[in-house]
């Protein structure tokens, strides 16, 4: 059974989607539901007011019952966690059309006009219902609120017809799962511990500004704080403002100068870290957001984005983003299984740079892969001239590890100097220029078949712009601007053209794109699908009696009993290292473990 549905509820100038999240717009105290579109199967769409949409919901077999929505993360919350009844299945048309037109508006009124351009039938109302603040609908008002509803019903079930022909199955799983890790979470909080790494965050922060004797005022204000260090000798660093194209202050904790800066005064340090305390709180107020996001049955919505990105990559949302916690960081540790349960962890072992190797036919360093060797000491060995060892050398191992991370794309030695310098991918280092362009010279002789690969991609997809040419390679389909992946999805490069003399294309805006760029788009594309063709297979292995929880780029996170977790952690890794039948002789390779808690 199909079962299109669509909430009107109450919100006034602070109580809305807009300035609220998901979680506490329906846990608010003003929280209210007015009423409820529902579709079954082909029915006619019938509107039911609040006195009776909770008899209108629970009358339906939802066991049997595929939901569908468009932005189903809100509806489907709704359902489980207002009314307490769950689909058997979940489907949000909103992602799916972020899964068939990446990098366009996936907001119903836009994808109406793209699904049906010449039907004006097929439009969302744009009539202003004046409802805003309004607790207790009058009939009239009542009425337009029902109409306005019903034609979001039938436009979100149209939408489903007209995509669901053009989605493949597997997304269409993972769109269930990624609804269900929000609406049915299974991950409990350790509240104390979340608390307590609040409090600590607090204190230290404290600690740093009275060490340091300055306003607060002063330490939060870049111009009173750029004076100040003037004050003391110190020229403060500058940068171009992008928006003004003026210089300004650059004092951001991630502006290159200010790091440089902090390291020719380390007298300073307290300074510089009572500067850190006032404005970079991300710590303390990320742990608060998690506090205030967590269920009264210790529960936590997972909020990850489907299709957040162009190559289909996840994305976090709902001022949560459980895409960049960091390894070991309490935020992890404070998620924690069900009793009677753990919590697993596997990663697939350099993802990308195989895919890569696999795609530019790099067999040596395929060869590598599958002899376990140590990728970036080997790459670091051919940078030095001289043997390079992980447990000796680690400073020389990180300069062929961000290599073999940074440089399969086209990156050139500026960017490449820069990247170490920051610390973007480790500790901070100091590389001359010479230095920097000695590095891209020896990655791209070594692998002179990624270089070749840029040339290849950015051929095959200029070659698109005809619409007559076509092209099967490597799994891919070059075809009429987008590269048709082995998943039944696309890269999608819309109006594709050159314009002054660059490979250009209409996203959200006017894109441009080369080699470097398209083979890091597929690159990641593949990658993902390896990762989600994994979450699949573990989610459909009964003999786990798993619950994929969480993914995190190339990790997977999941539930299931405590009883023989060695058993367990094996056939997650099997799953996990199975190639796919496009990229048989991938040499791919994962590593994990477990516990009560995501302690990876």
């Amino acid at each position: 059974m199909l079962v299109t549905l669509d909430f009107e509820t109450y919100f006034d100038t602070k109580v809305s989607l807009t300035k609220l999240t998901t979680m506490d717009y329906v846990r608010h105290e003003k929280f209210k539901v007015w009423g409820v579109g529902i579709k079954i199967d082909h029915d006619e769409t019938e509107w039911f007011g609040e006195d009776e949409a909770e008899a209108a919901i629970h009358d339906i077999d939802w066991s049997e019952a595929t939901l569908v929505c468009h932005n189903t993360p809100f509806d489907g919350y709704i359902l489980t966690r207002y009314y307490g009844v769950t689909p058997k299945f979940y489907v949000d048309t909103a992602a799916m059309a972020r899964a068939l037109a990446p990098g366009q508006s996936a907001r119903l009124k836009d994808c109406a006009v793209r699904a049906f351009p010449d039907d004006e039938s097929m439009r969302k109302g744009d009539e202003l219902i004046d409802a805003k603040g309004i607790y207790d609908l009058d009939p009239e008002t009542e009425e337009a609120l029902a109409g306005y509803c019903i034609q979001d019903v039938n436009l979100t079930y149209a939408l489903y017809r007209k995509m669901i022909n053009e989605m493949p199955l597997t997304e269409l799983e993972l769109i269930d799962m990624t609804c269900r890790m929000f609406c049915e979470p299974k991950l409990i909080v350790d509240r104390e511990a979340l608390i307590a790494f609040r409090d600590e965050q607090i204190t230290a922060s404290e600690s740093a500004i009275e060490t340091a004797g300055i306003d607060r005022k002063v330490l939060s204000s870049n111009q009173q704080f750029a004076q100040y260090i003037k004050d003391m000798g110190v020229v403060p660093p500058t940068k171009v403002s992008p928006t003004t194209g003026k210089n300004i202050p650059a004092l951001g904790k991630n502006d290159k100068a200010f790091t440089q800066m902090q390291r020719m005064y380390p007298e300073h340090q307290h300074i510089w870290d009572a500067r850190k305390a006032v404005k970079s709180r991300i710590n303390e107020t990320r742990a608060q957001r998690f506090i205030d996001a967590t269920h009264d049955d210790g529960t936590i919505s997972v909020p990850l984005r489907y299709y957040a990105a162009h190559t289909g990559r996840f994305g976090g949302t709902e001022k949560i983003n459980m895409q960049n916690m960091p390894r070991n960081s309490p935020l992890r540790k404070a998620l924690c299984a069900p009793e009677g349960q753990l919590v697993f962890v596997a990663d697939l072992s350099n993802i990308e740079a195989r895919m890569l190797a696999w795609l530019a036919d790099e067999y040596d360093l395929l060869e590598q892969f599958r002899a376990g060797d140590d990728i970036y000491s080997n790459l670091a060995t051919q940078i030095y001239g001289r043997p390079i060892n992980k447990h000796n050398d680690p400073t020389e191992r990180f300069v062929g590890k961000t290599a073999v991370l940074g440089l399969g794309y086209g990156m050139g030695a500026s960017k490449f100097q820069a990247t170490l310098e920051a610390g973007a991918m480790g500790p901070p280092m100091k590389f001359t220029t010479d230095e920097a362009y000695n590095v891209v010279n020896t990655y791209r002789s070594t692998y002179s078949g990624v270089q070749l690969l840029w040339q290849k991609l950015e051929l095959k997809l200029a070659n698109t712009i005809n619409p007559n040419y076509e092209e099967d390679w490597h799994g891919l389909y070059f075809h009429q601007g987008k590269i048709h992946l082995p998943n039944g999805l696309a890269l999608h490069y819309n109006n594709l053209r050159f314009e002054g003399g660059k490979l250009t294309y209409d996203s959200r805006t006017t894109e441009s794109t080369w080699g470097g760029r398209i083979t890091e788009n597929v690159v990641q594309a593949l990658s993902r699908i390896i990762v989600t063709d994994a979450m699949l297979r573990i989610q459909a292995d009964k003999t786990l009696q798993a619950e994929v929880v969480l993914t995190v780029h190339d990790e997977i996170v999941l539930i299931s009993q405590a009883n023989n977790p060695d058993a367990t952690m094996d056939k997650l890794i099997a799953h996990m290292c199975k190639p796919p039948g496009w990229a048989l002789n991938i040499p791919l390779d994962a590593e994990g473990g477990y516990d009560v808690s995501y302690s990876k």
